[in-house]
């Protein structure tokens, strides 16, 4: 389970040094293999271990071709996903057209979503984080029914 905000620097070269904590579960599960895609939501990158990919591009492979939407959806994630290995210091090359769409800069926000990252440029992350909190849970309709019944 990925969780939690981290602050990381991105080298000259365009590397990230995934945190400590979460290498040795990344080497075990995954053998180091990553998969970085764009998010279609919010200019962020999303970071899969290659398990946990197979099982989303078996299910937006299986979306139907002739749906506009699927197609969409099929060309953007699928078409932008790239394979990456960490290397021995636990280093990640962030291709530099991904690192474009995400307008990242050498300060980044890497944040566990459960079974994967998201990669933010940290001035981004600070201001959509702020503009959430301003927003509210309510501000696109009412809560999903799972959501009503949570406690915190």
């Amino acid at each position: 389970m990925f969780r939690g905000v981290t602050s990381i620097h991105i080298d000259d070269k365009g590397r990230l040094a995934i945190p400590t904590r979460y290498r040795t579960r990344l080497l075990a599960d995954a053998e180091g293999q990553l998969i970085l895609t764009i998010d279609t939501e919010a200019r962020c990158l999303l970071l899969y271990p290659l398990r946990e990919w197979e099982h989303i591009e078996k299910k937006v492979e299986a979306l139907p071709s002739f749906n506009a939407a699927a197609r969409r959806i099929q060309r953007l994630l699928i078409g932008h996903a790239t394979e990456v290995d960490m290397d021995s210091h636990g280093r990640i090359l962030l291709p530099l057209a991904l690192r474009e769409y995400a307008t990242l800069q050498k300060n980044i926000m890497l944040v566990g979503q459960g079974k994967k990252f998201e990669i933010w440029d940290e001035a981004h992350w600070q201001e959509t984080r702020e503009g959430w909190i301003k927003e509210g849970l309510m501000t696109n309709g009412p809560l999903p029914p799972e959501l009503e019944s949570l406690s915190l």
